[in-house]
């Protein structure tokens, strides 16, 4: 098999020394607006169904949850379904960057969201029917689930094609903005909706939703991407082997894979114990307990805006990567010493901030990195993480139960730390991407 990898410039050279062709010292010094990326008319039709779909994703887990729980009254069943969610992320994946590399991008996003339109329209009369069981609710995840895990790295394969090269930064920033805008809104409309038109109701907005996705993929274009005949006749386990072989024989992108899997497993469990750190540290009530869940979601909009504005004329983007990740682990180092609601919520707010700051580069740099035609399967790779999520939190519940939640919060943020700074100065790769 022919070394994919040795197709992009090696890392240092003039081509850029974090593997991409440097741009002109005029746009580097570009002043950029932080929606500099929306003056391409097709990158708008792509935010704009980001936004539909990620509402529609939050309205959708929260009545989800609802609807279990009041079909069953178990708790048990309650934590099965948010596995059964992830599932397809770790297992479908990587297949379907596979499928993404080899159709028509514009096409399989179309077909995607046509499926998940229809599967919430047709929950939405399962649950307004009599016959509702909880298999049901479990069929009806894992579909759209497994909708998602092509969908989520099929729209980031699609960035690099609609915006170019200086503006990549300032799209993926705006998609992550999109992404928290909605995390903060979508839940609490669902609520709202629930309250409104039943739960059944949501179903209904949901697959409007998708239909709004629908309509804005079918008013953008996409420029044509040759496909030599040899890729097209290959089997799939032959394009993932050829994936699989970029990612281990270039170790930039090895590394930020690797990294991306930090805050799912390690960092982002903390918000597991939210709630033992709202009662028995902090001794608040429920309203305490909203703060603190919308905490971080304000600082990842705030930090989103910023790096919008300001990240894509940054031309040293590990250090970003590299400062983030450690401020990451210092934010929630500090939130679990914290013994008053307000000194909680300031540290919440850097670690959202931080969090989304590390993962909008981390991506900005796997796709200035990765060349179009291994796009999908790289990006599905990095969606694995998704599916690492219910391991982390398990295993905070567990230290939890041991050792009490501020010292699993404290060891969780001094593990990110501690990775940042061996990250800096033992992995070579993170080194060269700096330079």
């Amino acid at each position: 098999m022919e070394d994919i990898s040795q197709s992009s410039p090696p890392l240092g050279e003039a081509a850029g020394t974090n593997g991409v062709r440097a741009a002109p010292p005029t746009a580097r010094r570009r002043q950029q607006s932080p929606f500099s990326s929306l003056r391409h008319v097709n990158y708008r039709y792509l935010a704009a169904g980001t936004m539909f779909m990620s509402l529609g994703q939050w309205i959708q887990q929260v009545t989800l949850g609802y609807v279990m729980y009041d079909l069953t009254g178990s708790s048990v069943l309650l934590g099965l379904l948010s596995t059964v969610r992830s599932m397809p992320f770790l297992f479908i994946s990587p297949l379907a960057g596979v499928i993404v590399d080899r159709v028509d991008r514009r096409k399989l996003l179309l077909q995607t969201q046509g499926l998940l339109a229809v599967t919430a329209l047709t929950m939405g009369f399962f649950v307004r029917s009599p016959d509702l069981q909880a298999w049901h609710v479990f069929v009806f995840a894992i579909i759209t689930a497994s909708g998602w895990a092509v969908t989520q790295p099929l729209r980031q394969t699609l960035v690099p094609r609609l915006v170019p090269r200086e503006d990549i930064s300032n799209a993926v920033a705006l998609n992550s903005m999109s992404f928290n805008v909605s995390k903060v809104l979508g839940p609490a409309l669902g609520g709202l909706l629930i309250a409104w038109l039943g739960a059944s109701g949501n179903f209904f907005v949901q697959g409007c939703a998708y239909c709004g996705v629908l309509i804005s993929i079918g008013f953008m274009s996409l420029p044509h991407t040759e496909r030599a005949d040899g890729e097209v006749r290959r089997s799939i386990w032959s394009d993932l082997r050829e994936g699989m072989a970029y990612v281990q024989t270039t170790p930039a992108v090895f590394a930020l894979l690797i990294a991306a899997m930090v805050p799912s497993i390690i960092a982002m469990p903390y918000q597991t114990l939210m709630p033992v750190m709202q009662k028995d540290v902090l001794g608040v009530g429920p309203e305490g307990l909203g703060l603190m869940l919308a905490a971080p979601g304000l600082g990842a909009m705030s930090f989103t805006f910023l790096a919008a504005s300001f990240a894509g004329g940054v031309r040293r983007k590990g250090y970003i990567l590299l400062a983030a990740m450690a401020g990451l682990g210092i934010t929630i180092v500090l939130f679990s010493m914290t013994r008053s609601l307000p000194l909680a919520l300031l540290s919440l707010v850097g670690v959202g901030g931080f969090q989304i700051l590390y993962a909008t580069t981390n991506q900005t740099m796997l796709q200035l990195l990765v060349p179009d035609a291994l796009m999908g399967r790289v990006m599905s790779i990095y969606m694995i993480n998704s599916g690492f999520s219910p391991v982390g939190a398990l295993f905070a519940g567990i230290m939890a139960q041991a050792f009490g939640a501020p010292i699993t919060i404290a060891i969780m943020g001094l593990l990110v730390l501690g990775l940042a700074i061996v990250m800096f100065f033992r992995n070579p790769e993170m080194r060269r991407i700096m330079t």
